[in-house]
Order: C-alpha cells, then sequence, then structure tokens
C-alpha cells in the first residue's frame, strides 16, 4: 500500500509539473502578447500626436522636422552623453575625429545639469585664456546654454581660426560671472611628453588618449631607463579618449590581474580587459597625479592601478564618466550616439559619477615659503672658509644656469608653483627611500 501511495503521489507530482509547464508557457505567451499590444499602442499614441501637432501646431511644421524633435528629446532623455546626430552633426563628428578644426580646446560635460568644462587642454586657446576644470558655462556669446545638448554647444564654440568668442562661466570661489574672450584656434595635441625632476624622477605628462599614447610613454621611460628611480605620471584635466590605450598604459605598469571590465544590458557587451606580458615598468615606485579634470579613460588609468596597489594616487576626486558610449548609423548620414555599457574597476567599484578617489589629498595652489632674513649661518661669519665657498657656489651656480636653460627640467621654483605636484615628488621620494632603489 506504502508504494501504491507513492506511485500516485508520484502521478500527482507529474501532473502538478506538466500544468506548472503548461501554465508558465501560458503565461510567458499572455506576457509577450501584452507587451506586443503596448507596443502598438505607444506607436499608435505617438503617431496620434505627430499628426495633431502637424495638423494644429502654431507654426507651419513638417513631418521632417518632427521626427527629428521627437528623436532627439527622446535620446536626451536617457542619459546626458545619448544623443540623436542629424545629417550635420554627424558630419560634424566625422571631421573632428578625422582632421583638424577650429575650436577652443575644452572637453565639456553635463554636470547636475549643466554645461561644465571636464578639462581644457594643454597649450590651447581654451587653456591659454584661463578656463579650468569644473567651470559652468552660463553663455556662449549672447546665447544661454540651459537646456542646450553637448553637441549644440560644442557646434557654437566650434568655428572658422581666428573668429573670435565670448564664453560667459561661473567659478566656484568667485561670486560674480566671468566673461572669457577666446580666440579661436586649430586644435592640434601633443598627448605625451616628458620632463626630468632632480635627474632621477621623470615627469610624464598625459594630456589625452589618443591611438599612440601607451607606445609614446614607453619611448620616454626608455629614453631615460637608466636614470629613472621613480615615476610621476601627470593625468591632470585629462579628459579621456580611446580605452584600448588606457588598458595598454596600465599594462606597462602592471605584470597581472584584471584592468577593467565593462557591463551592459546584454551579455555581449560585457566584456572583461586584463594585464598581458608587455609590462616594462613594473618595479618603479610610481605616483600619478589627477584631479576634477580627470575623466573616462584617464580615470579607469588611476583607478586601476589604485586597485592593483601600483601607485599612490595624489591631488582631488576625478570627474566620475564611467560609461560607454557608440555611435550607431540609422542611415547614410544619420545616426545615434547611445550608452551601452558601464565601466567598473578591478575591486569592481563604479567610476560613473563618484569618480576615483586620491590616496593622499591635495588642493591645487602654489608652495608657500618663508624666508628667514635674521638666520645665521656659516656663509654670514667673519671668517668662514671663503675660497671652498666659492668653488661650492660656483658649481652650483653653472648647475642652475644648465638647470634654468634645459626645458626638459623641471626646478625647484617650477615645483612651487603647482603644491599637488610638489607633493608627488615629495611623496615618490619616501617611496623610493623605502624601496630602495
Amino acid at each position: 500500500m506504502k508504494n501504491k501511495k507513492f506511485i500516485t503521489f508520484g502521478f500527482i507530482s507529474m501532473g502538478l509539473s506538466i500544468s506548472l509547464l503548461l501554465n508558465s508557457s501560458l503565461f510567458a505567451q499572455a506576457t509577450q502578447e501584452n507587451n506586443e499590444t503596448s507596443r502598438l499602442q505607444s506607436l499608435a499614441k505617438f503617431t496620434k500626436v505627430i499628426s495633431i501637432v502637424e495638423k494644429y501646431n502654431v507654426d507651419d511644421v513638417n513631418i521632417e522636422e518632427l521626427m527629428d524633435k521627437a528623436l532627439d528629446g527622446m535620446m536626451k532623455n536617457l542619459d546626458a552623453h545619448s544623443n540623436y546626430l542629424t545629417q550635420k552633426d554627424y558630419k560634424r563628428l566625422k571631421v573632428q575625429t578625422a582632421g583638424e578644426f577650429g575650436g577652443l580646446g575644452i572637453t565639456v560635460g553635463m554636470k547636475n545639469g549643466a554645461l561644465t568644462v571636464i578639462a581644457p587642454i594643454d597649450g590651447t586657446p581654451a587653456d591659454k585664456a584661463g578656463l579650468k576644470s569644473g567651470d559652468i558655462i552660463l553663455k556662449i556669446n549672447e546665447m544661454s546654454t540651459i537646456g542646450m545638448t553637448i553637441d549644440e554647444a560644442v557646434s557654437l564654440m566650434r568655428g572658422k581660426v581666428g573668429a573670435p568668442i565670448n564664453v560667459t562661466i561661473v567659478r566656484k570661489g568667485e561670486l560674480k560671472p566671468i566673461l572669457v574672450h577666446i580666440i579661436r584656434g586649430i586644435i592640434t595635441i601633443e598627448s605625451v611628453h616628458s620632463r626630468t625632476i632632480s635627474d632621477d624622477t621623470l615627469y610624464i605628462r598625459v594630456a589625452s588618449f589618443d591611438q599612440k599614447v601607451a607606445t609614446d610613454v614607453k619611448k620616454e621611460f626608455q629614453k631615460k631607463k637608466k636614470s629613472t628611480k621613480g615615476i610621476i605620471l601627470d593625468l591632470r584635466n585629462n579628459p579621456g579618449g580611446l580605452l584600448d590605450q588606457a588598458v595598454a598604459l596600465v599594462d606597462l605598469f602592471v605584470s597581472s590581474g584584471d584592468i577593467v571590465s565593462q557591463k551592459g544590458r546584454n551579455a555581449s557587451d560585457d566584456k572583461v580587459y586584463s594585464a598581458g606580458y608587455t609590462s616594462t615598468m613594473t618595479d618603479i615606485p610610481l605616483v600619478v597625479l589627477i584631479n576634477g579634470g580627470s575623466a573616462s579613460a584617464s580615470e579607469i588609468v588611476s583607478g586601476a592601478l589604485q586597485d592593483q596597489k601600483r601607485a599612490i594616487l595624489v591631488g582631488e576626486n576625478t570627474f566620475g564618466k564611467g560609461s560607454v558610449q557608440v555611435v550607431l548609423p540609422i542611415t547614410d548620414d544619420e545616426a545615434i550616439k547611445l550608452t551601452i555599457a558601464r565601466y567598473y574597476l578591478p575591486s569592481g567599484r563604479t567610476i560613473q559619477a563618484v569618480g576615483v578617489k586620491p590616496d593622499i589629498k591635495v588642493a591645487p595652489g602654489e608652495v608657500k615659503t618663508l624666508k628667514n632674513e635674521f638666520a645665521i649661518k656659516e656663509a654670514d661669519l667673519k671668517k668662514h672658509l671663503t675660497q671652498e665657498l666659492e668653488k661650492v657656489d660656483g658649481k652650483k651656480q653653472k648647475t642652475k644656469e644648465d638647470k634654468d636653460t634645459n626645458k626638459d627640467i623641471i626646478t625647484l621654483e617650477m615645483l612651487n608653483k603647482d603644491i599637488q605636484l610638489k607633493s608627488a615628488v615629495d611623496i615618490l621620494k619616501a617611496l623610493i627611500i623605502t624601496q630602495g632603489k
């Protein structure tokens, strides 16, 4: 009887399973039908609104204009970096990525709904005019930027080389808006350059991530490899660029482990980028400089090196752009720029809207030094050893003159004008000493 009960129970269980499977299948089918109905209703609603606006709007607007406005509005409302590219916008984007253009030389983004300077590019008109990371652009000439898209703003700021433009900005710490007059120039970027500090320290500045960043950094290191005991990597005001170059740069400093991962809505968009075997600078003390103008690719580099315990980060919190955009053509002349994924650092933390925090926070500014006019030293005594002092002074003077005429050397005077860099040098010296380099 027990067996019969068991068998009966088995049939009941099987019946329930079949019933559940059928119900599940019917539920999925019903859900699919509901979704399809909902989609058709939404499309019908959209078509109805287009028809009403086209028929009754106070100004005559044709269907093409309405569709462009509708697509533009839809893309704008997805996130700050997605947008619809009209024929004119798409052409402008191709020019920007393929050739020279006249402009100001700044990277801008939307932060809390305001058009914000992410970073001025080194040596460009915007940099020379004094625009800074974090400046909020209120007006471009006489046009307000409220409600303006990034592409619309870029379009207004770009123009003929030599043409003037006025930009009204709001800056933290300033009570009134500031009017900045800029003359447009040809934007050419020197992405990587290096200098030496006190003979044994290599300073490498990466202004943006173009196609040759990792190769150029490696070349700069190879030139000074024998004398280099420590490296300072300056990523301040670096607005980002190519992901593969960010990965390749980190790969120069680490020998293994993940560098960055991206996760999207679909599994096909998920990728993990790991270190390979191209590492050349894995055992040299490293300090990285960052600030609020360090964005995207530069945040990946600094964050990955921090997570890997490979570098000390000095400066200020970075911008916080941790999303992936792709340009998808919809016709031969039009496209959309769409956010498809987010970046994650090796530890799993996100960059988006959070940024990378420095290990040692240092605000920008100059090093304040006080000279004690009343201090008495050996050289001030009446009968000091003048002959030996002349030899030393003569040697020092010659060395100072040589350094002052060498543009590849950062002097103490230059360091004192940049407290963030001075702090990085001091920290690096400590690392060199403790690691016995």
